[in-house]
């Protein structure tokens, strides 16, 4: 297993490669990785639709959710979130910011793909009919919920997110076996779930999934008769709302965990 100074001195070897790759390539890994973590929400909502207690729902859910981050690892896809540790190798200098905005640029549309088209193949293949509609009522009161947040809040819920998402893919990174990178990635993973904070590429899956559920007359109807509201349930609320100030916190948190480690051990490196 790789210690701190290890993890600075390989993941900016790692970070400039990621910031060489050709279009296509990032391309097609973000996509994976956008499916991946929406698979993520897909089974954690799933199981959790029938729990009345908050307090359960979240433990489930930070119990079968980092399985997608998981699994990430192990592929290679390439996620926004994990790829803010990119820092390292920008203040390595192994790597120039521009390199490090284009991959980012990229893998965010990326993830948007994957994520989005996986909400619409759900909802459209028709998952979300389950218990007689009450998946997908609450799959729209989780959207409608994150389309009212207050973007303070959620920058804030971005900033804590990811600098567990970063912890967790340095542990990952060093596990030098398959058991030692999932376990590595999986507890701080599990922590962000359960503490309820915002994940952008997460909400990427969940939003897209509630509202094109809610163009679907019996769903929608579902989710008014359990008192959801879906007059704040459109686009542009989730993009003011929650998706811009949640990435915003992604990044900030992602960096400054990054710069935190780079600071802490440079010198040992």
């Amino acid at each position: 297993m790789l210690n701190a100074v290890q993890f600075l001195s390989e993941y900016s070897g790692t970070g400039r490669k990621k910031t060489a790759y050709p279009l296509e390539k990032l391309l097609l890994l973000s996509i994976l990785a956008g499916f991946l973590i929406g698979m993520g929400g897909v089974v954690s909502g799933t199981v959790t639709c029938a729990l009345d207690n908050a307090a359960a729902a979240r433990i489930v859910s930070g119990l079968l959710f980092p399985f997608g981050l998981i699994i990430v690892i192990l592929t290679g896809a390439e996620l926004f979130t994990g790829n803010c540790l990119i820092a390292v190798s920008v203040l390595e200098k192994k790597a120039s910011l521009m390199g490090m905005l284009r991959n980012l640029g990229v893998v965010y549309c990326g993830n948007f793909i994957g994520a989005a088209a996986l909400a619409a193949a759900c909802v459209y293949g028709g998952h979300l009919s389950l218990s007689d509609g009450a998946l997908a009522a609450a799959v729209i009161r989780t959207a409608s919920v994150k389309c009212v947040m207050n973007p303070d809040r959620a920058l804030l819920l971005g900033i804590l997110c990811n600098l567990l998402v970063c912890a967790g893919v340095m542990c990952a990174l060093c596990g030098k076996t398959i058991a030692g990178r999932a376990i590595g990635g999986y507890l701080p993973v599990a922590f962000f779930v359960m503490g309820g904070f915002e994940h952008c590429v997460a909400n990427m899956y969940y939003v897209p999934a509630g509202l094109f559920a809610k163009m679907v007359p019996e769903w929608a109807a579902c989710a008014l008769e359990s008192g959801v509201d879906l007059t704040a349930l459109n686009w542009m609320n989730f993009l003011m709302h929650n998706l811009i100030p949640v990435t915003a916190g992604n990044v900030i948190g992602g960096c400054a965990f990054a710069a935190l480690i780079w600071r802490a051990y440079r010198g040992e490196c």
